[in-house]
C-alpha cells in the first residue's frame, strides 16, 4: 500500500472502499489490487484549458497519435454498416466490410468533399462522394471516377482512400489517425488483463445521450475523475453511495481507475440509515437493469441483496452466468478511464461508456456522450439506440430515457463546469491545486498528456 492509500484508511478507518467492498466476501484479484504511485504535487496551469495555441497543439501532438474510442461494434455488424467519427476537424469513416473494419479519411480524393456526413452512420454499398460522384469500394480502393479519360494522371490502383488505424476490443471500436502507431492492444495496457471476467461483446447500446457542455473537453472529464465534490455538489448521494474514501488507482500509462461503492453510507453523511432504507433508497445505477427492490434478510446487506437480485434476472432473462462474481463487480461503479478520453465501467449494474471530445474546434465548449449498455437479449432481437441530442441549455432530466437520479446527477455536475471555465478565465493564481489522492487521477492524466506534448516537440 502507497503512502497515499494509508493516509485514506488513517483517516476513514475501517470505511475504505475495499473495507465496504470487503464485507460481503473477499474481493477477486482484479479488484483488490491497489495502485497509485508518489506524484509531484505542483500547480497546473489553467493555460492548458484556456489557451488557443496548447488547444491547438493538442490537436497535432495528441489526437493525431492516439487511439480513441469511436463507436461500439453494434454500430457495425453488416458489410455495408458505416459510422462517422469526428475529432475536431478530423473526420473518419468506419465501416464493416467482408474481411472486417476499415476506416479512412472522410474526405475525397478529387476535391476534397467529406464522402460522409459528420456524425451519421448506417448502411451503404460502397463510399461515393455527394459532389461529383467518384466512388470507391468498401475495402477503400477506388470503384469509379465519372468521366475518367479526363484524369489520365490517375494511377487507379494506387488512388485509394486514405486509411485510418482501426481495430475493435471488448466490443469497442477505437481509431488512430497514426499510421505508424503501435497496436491498440500495446495502448491498452493492463486493460485487456484487467477486462478478463467483463466481457462487454454480449452488450449493446441501449440509450445513447450527447450533450453539449460549456467548458473545455479536460475540464468536463475531470469532474467524473473525482468525488472530491460530491457533497456539496451532489449532496442527496452522499447518504447512500461512496465519495471521499472512493479508491483512485494507477496503473499505467494509459490507464487509471476509480472504485466507488454503491449502497453504502459516505463519510460525509449527514444521517444514517438501517440497511433496508440503503436498498430501498439506492440512487445511482441503472434503475432498468435493477428492477423492484427486495427484502433485506437479517445478516445480510442491501449490497449483498442488490447484487444476488441482479445475478437472478441476468441468468433468468439473458442466460448470462455471474454467480462468480462479487458484490462489487455486481454493483459498484467500477470506472475505468483510458487516456484521453474515454471512461468504461464493466459492472452490469452500471454498464456504461463514457466519452468527452473537444465541442467542434472551441476550446471553451465539449461534448459529452454517454452509452448505457444492456445485455443483447436470448432471441438476439435489438435495436441499437439512436442518438439523444442535448443543447447546452437542455437538461439531462427533460429525457425519458435516462435514469432519473443519474439525470439530475448529471444536470448538477453541468452547472458548476460553466462556473469553473469563468472562474478559470477571471483567476489571479493562474492554476489549480490538486489533492494527493482523490484528484491523483486527474494529475497522472496531465502528467501523460504533457508526456505526448513533450515527446511530439521534441
Amino acid at each position: 500500500m502507497t503512502d497515499v492509500q494509508a493516509l485514506m484508511r488513517e483517516n476513514y478507518p475501517g470505511n475504505t472502499w475495499a473495507d465496504v467492498a470487503e464485507r460481503d466476501g473477499r474481493l477477486p484479484p482484479v479488484l483488490a489490487q491497489q495502485s497509485n504511485p508518489a506524484q509531484d504535487l505542483s500547480d497546473i496551469p489553467f493555460e492548458r484549458y484556456i489557451g488557443q495555441d496548447f488547444f491547438e497543439a493538442e490537436f497535432e501532438h495528441v489526437w493525431k497519435r492516439v487511439w480513441q474510442f469511436a463507436c461500439r461494434d453494434e454500430y457495425l455488424e453488416e458489410p455495408g454498416d458505416f459510422f462517422v467519427y469526428d475529432i475536431g476537424r478530423l473526420s473518419a469513416v468506419i465501416v464493416k466490410t467482408d474481411t472486417g473494419l476499415k476506416a479512412f479519411y472522410n474526405s475525397c480524393l478529387h476535391r476534397g468533399t467529406k464522402l460522409k456526413p459528420s456524425g451519421s452512420c448506417g448502411w451503404s454499398p460502397d463510399i461515393t462522394c455527394p459532389f461529383h460522384n467518384w466512388s470507391w469500394n468498401l475495402d477503400g480502393s477506388l470503384k469509379n471516377i465519372p468521366c475518367d479519360f479526363e484524369f489520365p494522371q490517375v494511377e487507379r490502383d494506387k488512388a485509394g482512400l486514405t486509411s485510418v488505424q482501426v481495430e475493435s476490443w471488448n466490443g469497442m471500436v477505437f481509431v488512430n489517425f497514426d499510421a505508424d502507431a503501435p497496436p491498440l492492444v500495446a495502448y491498452l495496457e493492463v486493460l485487456p488483463d484487467h477486462f478478463r471476467n467483463w466481457d462487454l461483446r454480449g452488450w449493446y447500446v441501449a440509450t445513447h445521450v450527447r450533450k453539449h457542455l460549456p467548458g473545455n473537453w479536460k475540464l468536463s472529464m475531470e469532474a467524473f475523475m473525482e468525488a472530491y465534490h460530491t457533497p456539496f455538489v451532489h449532496p442527496e448521494m452522499t447518504n447512500v453511495v461512496g465519495d471521499h474514501n472512493m479508491q483512485h488507482d494507477i496503473f499505467s500509462r494509459h490507464v487509471s481507475r476509480d472504485l466507488c461503492a454503491m449502497a453504502t453510507a459516505s463519510p460525509t453523511a449527514q444521517k444514517s440509515m438501517s440497511e433496508q432504507e440503503l436498498l430501498d433508497m439506492m440512487l445511482v445505477g441503472d434503475g432498468k437493469m435493477i428492477g423492484a427492490r427486495a427484502k433485506v434478510p437479517e445478516g445480510k446487506t442491501a449490497r449483498w441483496v442488490m447484487a444476488q437480485q441482479l445475478r437472478e434476472r441476468m441468468k433468468s432473462e439473458f442466460d448470462l452466468d455471474y454467480s462468480g462474481h462479487s458484490v462489487p463487480e455486481m454493483i459498484d461503479s467500477i470506472k475505468y478511464h483510458v487516456f484521453p478520453n474515454v471512461m468504461i465501467y464493466p459492472a452490469p449494474g452500471l454498464c456504461l461508456v463514457q466519452q468527452f471530445r473537444p465541442d467542434g474546434h472551441d476550446r471553451d465548449h465539449s461534448i459529452f456522450d454517454q452509452y448505457v449498455l444492456h445485455p443483447k437479449p436470448r432471441d438476439g432481437k435489438y435495436e441499437v439506440a439512436e442518438v439523444e441530442e442535448l443543447g447546452e441549455d437542455e437538461a439531462f432530466a427533460s429525457l425519458e430515457s435516462m435514469d432519473p437520479f443519474l439525470a439530475s446527477v448529471l444536470d448538477q455536475d453541468t452547472d458548476i463546469m460553466r462556473a469553473q471555465r469563468e472562474g478559470m478565465y477571471t483567476s489571479g493564481k493562474g492554476a489549480q491545486t490538486l489533492s494527493s489522492y482523490q484528484e491523483s487521477r486527474i494529475r497522472h492524466f496531465h502528467k501523460t498528456l504533457g508526456e505526448y506534448m513533450q515527446d511530439a516537440s521534441a
